[in-house]
């Protein structure tokens, strides 16, 4: 694996990063923090759906696509750099459950009318798409859900309830996995549906955040009538369309950049305020945690560069112990730098929103949403069950 960028890459990379610092000085609403809380507020939704309009008039949400699918065929290296400036920038613009999980899945499982239809759309930056796994009583136990798609002549009847569905009361369309074999059990016998969200039936109800953020929801189902077109892939064979779509959400190398400009501000922070009588940074234990921090981004960016060379070595369903290591390294990496920063910044770390919350009570706001990353996407337990069974070979025990 040896990635080094061409001429031509690096002044693509300088066009990303001219391209957003732009726009987040001059478009971006006040008070945008960035990430999901962020993009989830009304103007920022309204400042994602216009950046998804400007970065699709661009291509650059699809270069990696292939060209019959609207893309550039570019090297996957092209789309990481992009994600990278993007997230190092904290703008919004993509779509990560469309642009990034579904889409691919559709391109590996969908019938050629479901290409035509649903990809256009995605690649235009026309529509925002939500994801609906989750359910009350099946969260890292996803194959026990019980959401049901029952099919009635040309038609399926869904009824059942999805939970942690993030920013579905933003979304125009969800991927649904549901039950549509009654006697089935576990991971047999289910579908993927693409649900239009203003189908009749659906109600969209908010969770809070500790913080106040509405960010997830839950989604309830009464005998919603969607038509077979949208199944996705064959039926009672959904489970296999979802283990490539775990595998594309936990592979994001753009996370990485995202927490190096965090920590590059929180070293900027200790730079400039002292403690007893000393600048933050004088202090050697401040020193060496945010050192070992930095080198841990790094080796973090090498986890997901690695699933990137899998990419472009033709693994499209790349080992999901790769995605699984990226994912628990990157959520508990997260969960270490703004515990680090809101411990250094002591108790005015705490006060947001306030003026006196020193850079603007990002640290504390990101210690409270990280408590669910390592959650979401799959619990940290399940992937490290997933990287001792498929990557390591270990025995299962029963």
């Amino acid at each position: 694996m040896d990635y080094k960028l061409t001429e031509e890459q690096k002044a693509l990379k300088k066009e990303f990063d001219d391209f957003f610092k732009y726009e987040m000085e001059n478009s971006a609403p006040p008070g945008y923090g960035g990430g999901l809380e962020s993009s989830n507020t009304p103007e920022g939704h309204q400042f994602h759906r216009y950046m998804m309009k400007k970065i699709a008039e661009k291509g650059w949400n699809v270069m990696a696509w292939p060209k019959e699918n609207g893309g550039r065929d570019a090297p996957i290296i092209e789309q990481i750099l992009f994600s990278e400036s993007q997230a190092y920038h904290g703008a919004p613009g993509i779509d990560g459950f469309g642009a990034r999980m579904f889409a691919p899945t559709l391109m590996l499982y969908a019938t050629e009318e479901q290409k035509q239809r649903l990809l256009p759309p995605i690649a235009k930056g026309e529509v925002v798409y939500s994801q609906g796994w989750s359910e009350p009583n099946a969260g890292s136990d996803l194959a026990s859900l019980t959401t049901m798609a029952i099919r009635e002549g040309d038609h399926y009847i869904i009824n059942g309830q999805k939970t942690w569905t993030t920013g579905a009361h933003n979304a125009d369309h969800m991927f649904l996995l549901a039950r549509t074999d009654p006697s089935s059990r576990r991971s047999r016998g289910l579908s993927v549906f693409n649900i239009v969200l203003d189908t009749p039936g659906i109600e969209i109800r908010p969770i809070l955040y500790m913080n106040g953020a509405h960010i997830t929801n839950e989604v309830f189902f009464e005998d919603v009538k969607v038509p077979v077109e949208e199944r996705v892939g064959p039926e009672n064979d959904g489970w296999t369309l979802t283990r490539a779509t775990m595998n594309f959400e936990r592979s994001s190398a753009g996370v990485y950049a995202g927490m190096k400009r965090t920590l590059e501000n929180l070293v900027e922070y200790i730079k400039t305020n002292k403690r007893d009588g000393k600048y933050l940074y004088e202090h050697p234990t401040i020193r060496q945690k945010i050192a070992s921090i930095f080198m841990d981004i790094e080796i973090g960016r090498a986890l997901a560069y690695k699933i990137a060379w899998l990419q472009e070595e033709g693994n499209l369903i790349f080992s999901p112990s790769a995605a699984s290591e990226s994912k628990v390294f990157s959520s508990e990496l997260r969960q270490r730098i703004v515990s680090l920063g809101t411990e250094i910044m002591g108790l005015y770390g705490q006060l947001t929103p306030s003026k006196w919350a020193p850079l603007s009570g990002s640290m504390v706001d990101g210690y409270q949403v990280s408590i669910g990353s390592t959650i979401c996407a799959g619990s940290n337990e399940i992937q490290r069950n997933i990287i001792a069974w498929v990557g390591l070979e270990l025995p299962r025990f029963k």
